[in-house]
C-alpha cells in the first residue's frame, strides 16, 4: 500500500499495514503534526451561533 505524508509530501511504496508512523512518512512529520495541533495551527470548526445552555441535557 503507498502512503503519501499529509505533511511533507513524501510517497512510501509499499508501506505495510502496520507501518508504525502511518499516515505519515515519519517521527518527524508526525510530531509536526502534533505541534500544529497544539499550537493551534489547525482548529476544529465551532459554530459560534449556537447559543450555549449550560442547563441543557447532554445527549
Amino acid at each position: 500500500m503507498c502512503i503519501t505524508c499529509p505533511i511533507c509530501e513524501t510517497i512510501i511504496e509499499d508501506a505495510p499495514p502496520d507501518f508504525p508512523s502511518r499516515p505519515f512518512c515519519s517521527k518527524r512529520c508526525k510530531l509536526v503534526d502534533l505541534s500544529n495541533w497544539m499550537n493551534e495551527v489547525y482548529r476544529v470548526p465551532v459554530d459560534e451561533s449556537a447559543e450555549f445552555d449550560p442547563d441543557a441535557p447532554v445527549h
